[in-house]
């Protein structure tokens, strides 16, 4: 306890340590979070896989679509994880300057991240609590409140039936759903790359017989 009863406030050396330590437990509880939808996910394949063998076709598209949030979900935290890795590479970089300077410096790399990282319900309350934190600090602007306020969920948004198509004819062989779309416009054309070797083998043969010639 300070004067008065008061407790003194943190230094900027401490601030930067307690961030860096929350962004690393929050890692951890994306990690176990990942591996629990990971769980649950090859749960409902077998359950797809059980009602396409039963033939029960709105079973499926109902399975298909929880996979399919499920990998949405996944993709956000992997999303999640990498702007809190740049948050903790620019938490070194406050340490250094702390020592240099005795004070935290305005970060723009770090407010695009939490920003993007409040919008993850699964460490939103962290996040927000972290931002308002670091904007007393000076490190955030304020214009992260309009952040706070707009919170939604993409979850909300149904799927594309391209979606639930792809992911019926993968987990059924084939049985129910479309293939995806045919790739071979981005693939090389061996034929193609043969004939035009080909050619250009002649013409090599064609320069030197030329050039014997003369």
């Amino acid at each position: 306890m300070g004067l008065f009863g008061k407790t003194p406030e943190k230094s900027p050396k401490d601030m930067v340590k307690e961030w860096s330590s929350k962004l690393r437990k929050e890692g951890y509880n994306i990690d176990r979070q990942i591996r629990g939808i990971q769980r649950e996910e090859e749960k409902v394949k077998r359950s797809l896989k059980d009602a396409a063998k039963k033939g029960q076709k709105d079973v499926c598209n109902i399975l298909a679509k929880e996979i399919i949030r499920s990998r949405k979900a996944i993709s956000r935290m992997y999303a999640a994880k990498a702007q809190m890795n740049s948050v903790m590479m620019s938490m070194k970089n406050q340490e250094a300057t702390v020592r240099l300077t005795g004070a935290l410096e305005k970060s723009t790399e770090v407010m695009n991240s939490m920003q993007q990282l409040v919008k993850l319900p699964e460490i939103q309350a962290t996040m927000m609590a972290m931002s308002k934190e670091m904007m007393k600090a000076g490190i955030l602007e304020e214009m992260l409140d309009d952040t706070f306020e707009s919170l939604e969920s993409d979850d909300l948004e149904e799927e594309a039936e391209e979606e639930v198509e792809k992911v019926l004819f993968e987990l059924t062989s084939g049985e129910l759903g479309k293939a995806p779309a045919a790739v071979s416009d981005t693939l090389p054309t061996p034929e193609v790359e043969e004939e035009e070797e080909e050619e250009e083998d002649i013409s090599d043969m064609q320069a030197r017989l030329q050039a014997l010639k003369s």
